[in-house]
């Protein structure tokens, strides 16, 4: 078994992938395999990846004839890894050197299921650190007291996978799949799954992964239906929440969280074309008409004033 499974899916990042690339070598020592996944690319991603491949130690390529989407791509490199360890990148995005051999060091010696870290997003030429928030760093504890409490950013309000490191123990127990059903968002329900789930998390001070917030055509980015899957992926944690030994606690975060999400996307609507406003219109209510309401009612009261007078609007209508 090698020591890290590091898993990059690939989608039409002609203009990326030769930095992501050139990151990962300077990141590869023995015990580190390279699950390079080409999701059906239509660009230059594929010809990058088979001249990039050889010059790449321990990387695999593997080839998806069809276009998947960044969930199903993961769970390819998932059904692949030989690692004792589990990590991820995104295609468009790059690692400073040794990140990788770094974060096996940290999960050893701490012991734990999972390890979470900081990121630097990067817009142009400017880079900006993001935090994890979380009450004690460095040291081990049960990921779901890092839930709550509701009104405030916790560790799962951290969703991106690339942002730590996983043992395998995680993926022998079928935590580390993603719902392959969602085009976007597919990270809320798997961040909550782990967190109420695995038996062990801590959160690092540690920068590796550069995250670029300016891809023109990222899933983050894009202003069409593909953002519509937020209601389908909560509307899965919901229902995860609910089935819960500790649902009366945690729900009112689960709420919370998605109303203010239903908030933002609705606050985005003049960046969408006048042809996909209506159906935003239509997927938002009915996001917020299909919680519950006393759990609606609950959740409001945690909002600030304006998203709260948005979900009002919302279900006014």
């Amino acid at each position: 078994m090698t020591d890290l499974s590091v898993i990059v899916p690939f989608h039409d990042v002609g203009a990326y992938a030769s930095q992501t690339l050139a990151s990962l070598r300077r990141s590869a020592v023995p015990g580190i395999e390279f699950i390079l996944i080409d999701d059906a690319s239509t660009d230059a991603t594929a010809e990058i990846l088979a001249a990039g491949t050889d010059g790449l130690p321990g990387a695999r390529l593997i080839r998806l004839e069809q276009n998947v989407g960044l969930a199903a791509a993961r769970n390819a490199g998932l059904d692949a890894a030989t690692g004792e360890h589990i990590a991820f990148l995104d295609g468009d995005d790059f690692v400073a050197p040794g990140h990788f051999p770094e974060l096996v060091r940290t999960i050893r010696r701490l012991g734990c299921e999972m390890v979470r870290t900081d990121h630097v997003r990067v817009v142009g030429t400017k880079r900006t650190i993001a935090r994890v928030t979380h009450a004690t760093r460095g040291r081990v504890g049960p990921p779901r007291e890092a839930i709550l409490p509701a009104n405030r950013a916790t560790s799962v309000d951290a969703p991106y996978a690339w942002a730590g490191i996983f043992h395998r123990k995680l993926l022998d127990r079928g935590l580390l799949h993603f719902d392959p059903r969602l085009r976007t968002c597919e990270d809320r329900p798997w961040i909550w799954k782990l967190h109420l789930h695995a038996n062990s998390l801590a959160v690092v001070d540690h920068l590796g992964v550069f995250y670029r917030r300016d891809v023109t055509n990222s899933l983050s980015t894009v202003r069409d239906h593909r953002q519509f899957w937020f209601a389908p992926a909560f509307d899965t944690l919901l229902r995860e929440v609910r089935a819960d030994r500790d649902a009366k606690r945690l729900m009112a975060k689960a709420v919370h969280t998605y109303l203010t999400v239903i908030a933002h996307h609705h606050s985005t609507r003049d960046q969408y074309p006048r042809s996909a406003r209506p159906e935003l219109d239509r997927v938002c209510r009915a996001a917020a008409r299909g919680i519950p309401d006393r759990d609606v009612e609950r959740g409001l009261r945690t909002l600030d004033a304006d998203r709260a007078r948005a979900i009002r609007r919302l279900l006014d209508q």
